[in-house]
């Protein structure tokens, strides 16, 4: 059985061309505006704040090495061997609960029309693993609206994605039914794909485009059914960790169905599982952390707008090593790979909406 997570990545890619960068303008109601400079300017979670939770090269120490010295190369160290085996104990009592589940629900298929209590199962494996692999993350911001009786409805959840621990972490925090947006091959991924499959999550094959198409449907229809997504506007994992453009397509569905988007910032996984691990190489007690922002409204805005604006809250609640480098201008000279969309300075509301 399969156990790593070097293969285990959810994304969503509707178009290879990355998305341009725009001021918002007057779509946004100066309410909202002020809720988010607030937010901004609140103090938010200081765990790997002010300083790096990475480990250095001589302390991890690996075990296994493959394909060293290729951009292939995965490691294992002492850290990594417990975490297998953690999951050579959980990781069948997942694939049991999953078969019975899903056997239910074909006998009863009016029972859980959601695959709510099927997904269930996922989310308890998640939260077991992450606690006795002591990476139980801590977590801040608007996360009461995320629990079962909650009062948000049908959303578009988007996160930072720097590592497969994003994953099990983001189901530590979304207690009702939701839909990930996920790559097709994952159907072959023992217990993940099992998981994906059974719980009629949305596979899409980044390669066809009558796959995305066809995916854009399926999100919309999800979310005008009051079932929420969870994507990635990245497309993929970050290598380094670092906040990476954004894939095109990924808000229209939010605009389409008209459902807010939710953006949640995820801290320093790439530590305890970088993208050269198969396993965790350190436990993130202490370090991981989450933070559930403001639902974002999407009226009169355009898929740039947002995807601007919702970078930007993204960034604010991440560790500044997760922070995009700028990008150089031609004379060298760096430069923000997007404008500042909520300022920092004190601007009044109607200061920050002629911007």
């Amino acid at each position: 059985m399969f156990l790593g997570g070097s293969h285990h990545s959810v994304v969503l890619a509707f178009a290879p061309s990355h998305i341009s960068s725009t001021k918002i303008t007057h779509t946004i109601s100066e309410r909202h505006i002020m809720k988010l400079h607030s937010s901004i300017q609140s103090e938010g979670p200081k765990i790997g704040f002010e300083k790096s939770c990475l480990m250095k090269t001589e302390d991890i120490a690996p075990i296994v090495c493959l394909k060293e010295g290729t951009p292939k190369e995965k490691i294992v160290n002492a850290w990594g061997l417990y975490t297998i085996f953690v999951s050579l104990i959980l990781n069948p009592i997942w694939a049991l609960a999953m078969t019975i589940t899903d056997t239910v629900c074909r006998i009863f298929p009016d029972l859980d029309p959601n695959r709510s209590f099927y997904d269930m199962t996922g989310k308890i494996w998640s939260k077991s693993w992450l606690t006795l692999v002591r990476s139980y993350p801590s977590v801040s911001g608007d996360f009461t609206r995320l629990q079962e009786n909650n009062d948000l409805g049908a959303c578009l959840f988007v996160a930072n994605h720097a590592s497969w621990l994003d994953i099990p972490v983001l189901c530590t925090v979304l207690d009702p039914v939701f839909k990930f947006i996920a790559k097709g091959e994952l159907k072959s991924v023992p217990c993940i794909g099992q998981q994906l499959s059974g719980g009629n999550h949305i596979m899409i094959d980044r390669e066809d485009r009558r796959s995305q198409l066809r995916t854009f449907k399926e999100g919309v229809n999800w979310l005008k059914n009051g079932v929420p997504l969870m994507a990635f506007p990245e497309g993929k994992r970050s290598a380094d960790g670092k906040l990476d453009k954004f894939k095109g397509g990924i808000f229209s569905m939010a605009v389409k169905a008209g459902v807010p988007i939710v953006p949640i910032s995820i801290s320093n996984t790439h530590a305890i599982m970088p993208s050269n691990a198969l396993f965790p190489i350190q436990d993130g007690e202490g370090k991981l952390h989450v933070h559930v922002h403001e639902p974002i409204p999407v009226e009169g805005m355009k898929e740039d707008e947002l995807a601007a604006l919702v970078k930007e809250v993204l960034l604010s609640k991440m560790p500044i090593e997760q922070h995009p480098l700028p990008e150089l201008d031609g004379e060298g000279e760096g430069k923000v790979s997007s404008p500042s969309i909520l300022k920092k300075g004190g601007e009044s509301p109607k200061e920050l909406l002629k911007a």
